[in-house]
């Protein structure tokens, strides 16, 4: 155990975390992410929620402040009538921890795919909302 560490963060997650720089990317992706075979690494997160993961991370890990969206959502396919909610939980967190009042791009499903396959790692977790995956962009500690 370390002070300051929040429990949820696994000595894996903060490995991974750490060795992490500037502009690499990390993928939060819910329960139906093919999480395993996209991964060029994987941290398993089962049994946890994103926006819970989020909140714990965001309080070391700053958001890219050089880009103007350092945060990217999955976007809902054409004619789904999914509703998101979780986006607005997700909104609220990076508001509280980074400022950021706009950090969101939407990205298309299958360029989502193509970009967590080249992010830094993949935390798969448990959480069961639709159209819930999160790509998180690193940026500089100052």
């Amino acid at each position: 155990m370390l002070n300051g560490i929040p429990k949820i963060i696994s000595p894996e997650l903060l490995k991974v975390l750490m060795e992490m720089g500037h502009s690499d990317e990390l993928v939060l992706a819910d329960g139906n992410f093919p999480a395993a075979s996209h991964a060029q690494r994987l941290v398993r997160c089962d049994g946890h929620s994103v926006p819970e993961l989020l909140d714990a991370i965001l309080q070391l890990f700053p958001l890219d402040q050089y880009v103007e969206k350092p945060a990217a959502l999955m976007q809902v396919v054409p004619g789904d009538p999914a509703e998101t909610p979780i986006w607005e939980q997700y909104r609220s967190i990076i508001v509280q921890r980074s400022g950021l009042e706009e950090p969101f791009e939407e990205v298309e499903r299958f360029a989502f795919y193509e970009r967590a396959k080249k992010a830094y790692a993949i935390v798969a977790t448990g959480e069961s909302a639709i159209y819930a995956n999160l790509i998180l962009k690193k940026g500089v500690i100052k």
